[in-house]
């Protein structure tokens, strides 16, 4: 009986130098689709993945072994097949080896119109098809490290002690005050006092104040979710669905949070290095040639602080004409600021704090200048903000105020006062966006290129 293998299993034994006849393995049998099949007279080739690997197995099959060798040579690409053949080592080879094949049984055939074929398609056209881009070199490397970051965030806030929270994704609390909200009702009219929760419902643009209240019992915690932001938007970093990672750590302060942002921003980058070797060489090749000395940067810089005030300052003095070149305090930094100061000024990734309390949300921490909050931006070369964090305002009659001069409602926050009423303390945390971390680590530049299926304006297709 032929033994059943995934591509990955045998890539992982060629490179380990272990052949499968030591282990009294003869034949093997691997499923999945064809890539290219080019068919000759008496030999063919096959390229097949099985979606355990990012590389293609090499199958070689000819007329004197193969019964049905007609009839495989007319196989499209797109096809699911089942093969049984030998597995052999070409260490001379482009290859490391290849199967040279016994049996191939047809498990499903692929219609002639199948879209994806050995030639570049544009990322555009791949958003049209998003059911079947997965299938292409890109977008599989692309969905498997952001598989591999996914479990880089797990294990980094599991190893340090943090619980994870699964905070609501239906809620009557609006985190940023922005406002942009998905409303979540079941009438036609705006009558939310009649509505399922009897008052106005929406999507969550934020996990983050729910995992505040769980911070205050189990000290450090982390959400990892969907959220969700009605932006009207069509840049390339905008998504009106999307997944955040926020954690939220009791007794820490702003420079503990700094801390915190920066081992994770350094394990993720090692753990997708190591895990996604492959991939990212890919990734360095066709999307951005500078990808891994930049991400090799980063992950042994000591990550720089400068206060925003120090930044207006050097961006005023800039011998550089920015496209946005009214430079003052009091402004919200554009990406080409941000990736100034981290690009030009400090080579390097940088936190930019303190700052001014007017552009900042509600909920971050006033300084003593009564001008500034505790606040801090990550920057990092090529992309500009990559995380956004804050030591939290514990002082209840502080956080009254702020919320009082920017017309809140304290209603719906008499919970999140709670907080500060009950046994509050000292507290901080952050925000990464999940797909911004993996258009960092991959080089791909849209939003709608790193996550399966993209939710933006118009856009509903799948």
């Amino acid at each position: 009986m032929p033994t059943e293998m995934s591509i990955r299993e045998l890539y992982q034994l060629t490179s380990e130098g272990t052949e499968l006849e030591k282990d009294q393995v003869e034949y093997i049998q691997l499923q999945g689709w064809i890539r290219t099949n080019r068919a000759g007279k008496n030999v063919s080739f096959i390229a097949l993945n099985d979606g355990t690997y990012y590389q293609n197995a090499q199958l070689v099959y000819d007329r004197e072994t193969l019964a049905n060798y007609d009839e495989v040579t007319k196989y499209l690409t797109g096809t699911a097949i089942s093969v049984i053949g030998k597995y052999v080592v070409t260490p001379d080879m482009k290859q490391p080896f290849e199967i040279h094949v016994t049996g191939v049984t047809l498990e499903g055939a692929c219609d002639n119109s199948y879209p994806l074929q050995k030639k570049r398609h544009s990322f555009e056209y791949l958003r049209e098809i998003g059911h079947l881009r997965p299938r292409t070199n890109t977008f599989s490397a692309v969905f498997r490290v952001r598989s591999c970051l996914a479990m880089a965030i797990h294990e980094f806030f599991q190893s340090q002690g943090f619980v994870y929270v699964n905070t609501p994704i239906i809620t009557g609390a609006d985190a940023e005050g922005a406002g942009e909200t998905f409303t979540v009702t079941t009438r036609q009219d705006d009558k939310y006092e009649e509505d399922f929760f009897g008052k106005h419902a929406s999507l969550t643009v934020s996990g983050q104040l729910q995992a505040e209240a769980f911070a205050l019992a189990f000290r450090d915690v982390y959400t990892f979710g969907p959220t969700f932001r009605a932006e009207n938007s069509n840049t390339t970093t905008h998504a009106a669905e999307f997944w955040m990672i926020e954690p939220e750590m009791a007794f820490a302060d702003l420079a503990y949070d700094m801390d915190v942002i920066e081992d994770m921003v350094k394990y993720c980058i090692e753990y997708v290095l190591a895990a996604c070797p492959e991939e990212m060489k890919f990734f360095n090749e066709r999307i951005d040639t500078t990808l891994m000395e930049r991400l090799e940067k980063v992950k042994n810089s000591d990550f720089r602080r400068m206060t925003y005030t120090e930044a207006i300052e050097i961006l005023k003095n800039a011998d550089v004409k920015f496209e946005n070149n009214k430079i003052e305090w009091g402004m919200d930094l554009n990406t080409e600021h941000e990736r100034y100061l981290c690009e030009k000024v400090v080579n390097g990734p940088v936190f930019l704090i303190d700052y001014p309390t007017e552009i900042k949300a509600f909920y971050m921490r006033l300084n003593d200048d009564g001008k500034t909050v505790a606040a801090c931006d990550l920057l990092v070369p090529g992309v500009g903000e990559l995380v956004g964090g804050s030591q939290r305002e514990e002082r209840l009659d502080v956080l009254q105020e702020k919320m009082w001069k920017l017309g809140m409602n304290p209603e719906g926050y008499q919970w999140y006062l709670d907080l500060r009423r009950y046994g509050g303390c000292m507290h901080a945390g952050f925000g990464l966006g999940f797909e911004r971390l993996v258009m960092y680590v991959t080089g791909m530049e849209n939003i709608r290129d790193v996550i399966p299926f993209a939710r933006t304006p118009k856009n509903l297709q799948f």
